[in-house]
């Protein structure tokens, strides 16, 4: 346990970020369920709402620091890459 007043703040201060970040992470990952389902079931003009709105939570979860800019990046070119691939069998068949 903290005994000095600066750690005890920390302890605090760490308890109320991980609550928020907790929540972000949690946000963010609805939000990817959403888009993986309206992929899975090819409806295109949904998917590409959902990728948007996805891609949006993941620029700011990365600008909070909650998720590295890094992993959002590589979270954003996978989810893309389905997409494209979603598009492109559309438009062969």
């Amino acid at each position: 346990m903290a005994h000095s007043l600066s750690a005890k703040k920390r302890v605090r201060q760490n308890a109320k970020k991980r609550v928020i970040n907790r929540a972000r992470k949690s946000q963010v990952k609805t939000q990817v369920k959403r888009l993986e389902t309206a992929l899975s079931a090819g409806n295109i003009e949904a998917a590409d709402a959902e990728f948007r709105a996805t891609v949006k939570k993941l620029d700011k979860v990365a600008a909070t620091s909650t998720m590295h800019k890094r992993t959002a990046a590589r979270k954003k070119s996978r989810l893309a890459k389905k997409l494209n691939t979603l598009k492109a069998k559309q438009q062969t068949s």
